[in-house]
């Protein structure tokens, strides 16, 4: 067998792409290892059949990949259980494998082969392959001998979407879910309800859609004080729900909910004012930003309450996370509230470390919320607004701000999900400041593709102990400005592809110039698919 450096391979597998319409292995993310061998490519044809040993996941694999072939080279290929005879593509479960999530696929004249640690890995595999292979729906596909294999970095690869702000529905969330597993990304943030909307069936709550789910205006512009007077919202059903969360888990992707408490709750607030300090009135926001009105801390009934709305969510979301929110809670109302401060009195809760009592109730808020999650066997994620409220190391913190968060939280024991705004919010613009033709209205900020790319979320100026604790990052699309379909993906690719370079690749591997030649070859994809994406993303770098 004759092994080639990376390098040399750079240049090798796109010359026979070109010269022989072959697939190319240099796909995004890049996998650890490329090695050429020795004999005659594999074909692909009519006469190919996908072969698979294993169970009910496998099977599905075996489909996916069937569909892939399908619409990508115009080829119907039938699926088997078992060995087949002839030219095949055969998905098998090796469990010696680094991690469940890796894959290696060995190409040779008559036969690939697709292995994965777990089924998840034959997946991760099985889109590896899909990206290798031309866009332009040709049916002489050729794959050079070779094996080609991958592990991911990072066990936490997620991608964010924030529905309340604008609402999006049951398709586009599961369009949402496929690009993330094209991506190779694991974990789904859903972000579920704020001030602007609640978008979660709450049965026991009937009112949190009845009213929450609807606002009567909204803001046009950043906060000018003009309104559109439009009735605007939507809402998820559990049976909904339901099924997003069974077409995540089809493609391994774990769905994870957010409820943000104890701010962000003006919806819920509307829907049921005796949950507020005041007693309203209140209304769902048609103004973005922060605002006063937030739970109370000192009525039991907001307990019983956020604990009902946990109860139905937990039925509904089997992750191991839950996402609690924790950020962008003033504490005006507690500090003129007298159950709230009979509650800091009762609770002995004292102002500490250049904390306020109020920054301390919401540690006692928080750390409640954990305690209730743990009696049901599941875990606590939340915003680095949670480290100046005292919560347990057990909470995962998932840093926005910055990194600084995150470094502090992991050297306090907490694992860490990186999530830095000047790297990591894809609300924010893409191409610089004097485009001005190719800018809709944003919120702001800059955060190009080679930005993303350059992120580095467990540096060596962390200890060794505190980087054991990054157990990965994501990317955030928040939606105040973003109010359709086709918005949201332009806003995430091709920036997706740097995010998921990132939680795949080890450090030694990044390389921004090769990175952008694999990336335009995935935006061809994303043409075929009918993906929406930034065309600029490239020009005009600074």
């Amino acid at each position: 067998m004759k092994r080639l450096s990376l390098l040399p391979m750079l240049v090798f597998l796109p010359l026979l792409a070109w010269a022989q319409s072959m697939a190319d292995f240099h796909v995004v993310p890049l996998p650890q290892e490329i090695t050429a061998q020795k004999g005659k490519p594999f074909q692909l044809s009519s006469l190919t059949a996908i072969s698979y040993t294993g169970d009910a996941d496998m099977q599905r694999n075996a489909t996916f990949l069937a569909g892939y072939l399908q619409a990508l080279a115009g080829i119907e290929v039938p699926v088997a259980e078992g060995k087949v005879k002839g030219n095949s593509i055969d998905l098998r479960v090796a469990p010696k494998m680094a991690s469940p999530e890796s894959y290696r696929i060995t190409v040779s004249e008559r036969k690939i082969l697709i292995e994965g640690g777990a089924a998840s890995g034959v997946f991760y595999g099985i889109q590896t392959l899909r990206k290798a292979l031309p866009v332009g729906g040709s049916s002489d596909v050729q794959v050079a001998s070779a094996v080609v294999s991958g592990t991911p970095r990072f066990s936490y690869r997620g991608m964010h979407l924030d529905v309340s702000r604008h609402f999006f529905g049951e398709e586009f969330v599961k369009k949402y879910i496929d690009m993330l597993a094209l991506h190779h990304i694991n974990t789904f943030h859903f972000h579920l309800t704020d001030d602007q909307g609640w978008r979660v069936e709450i049965k026991r709550y009937p009112r949190l859609t009845e009213v929450g789910a609807w606002r009567n205006r909204t803001v046009v512009g950043r906060n000018t004080g003009l309104y559109d007077h439009q009735r605007y919202g939507g809402f998820f059903t559990q049976e909904q729900i339901r099924r997003i969360v069974r077409y995540a888990a089809d493609r391994y992707i774990t769905v994870i909910p957010e409820i943000d408490m104890p701010g962000h709750m003006e919806a819920a607030l509307a829907a049921y004012p005796e949950l507020g300090c005041t007693g309203g009135p209140y209304e769902v926001e048609p103004n973005w930003g922060i605002f006063d009105d937030i739970l109370c801390a000192g009525r039991e009934e907001t307990f019983t309450f956020v604990e009902g709305v946990l109860d139905e969510l937990m039925e509904l979301f089997p992750s191991e996370y839950i996402h609690i929110g924790g950020d962008e809670a003033p504490r005006t109302r507690w500090k003129d509230c007298q159950r709230c401060q009979q509650r800091i009195r009762e609770e002995g809760i004292t102002a500490e470390g250049g904390h306020s009592g109020e920054d301390r109730l919401q540690g006692y808020f928080m750390k409640r919320v954990e305690k209730y999650l743990n009696s049901k066997g599941r875990k606590a994620i939340g915003w680095d607004e949670l480290l100046d409220c005292g919560v347990n190391p057990s909470t995962t913190i998932m840093s926005w701000r910055g990194v600084e968060g995150g470094m502090s939280a992991s050297a306090l024991g907490h694992d860490v999900i990186m999530v830095p705004t000047s790297w990591f919010y894809f609300d924010y613009y893409q191409t610089p400041e004097d485009d001005y033709w190719h800018k809709p209205l944003l919120i702001g900020g800059f955060v190009p593709l080679e930005k993303v790319y350059s992120f580095e979320p467990a540096p060596d100026t962390m200890s060794e102990e505190a980087r054991s604790h990054v157990i990965g990052l994501q990317a955030n699309l928040w939606t105040e400005y973003v109010y359709t379909e086709e918005f949201a993906e332009y806003q995430v690719l091709p920036r997706m592809g740097a995010l998921c370079e990132l939680q795949w690749v080890q450090p030694s591997q990044k390389d921004y110039d090769a990175f952008k030649a694999r990336e335009r070859r995935l935006c061809d994809l994303y043409e075929a698919l009918g993906w929406k994406y930034c065309r600029y993303a490239w020009e005009k770098e600074k």
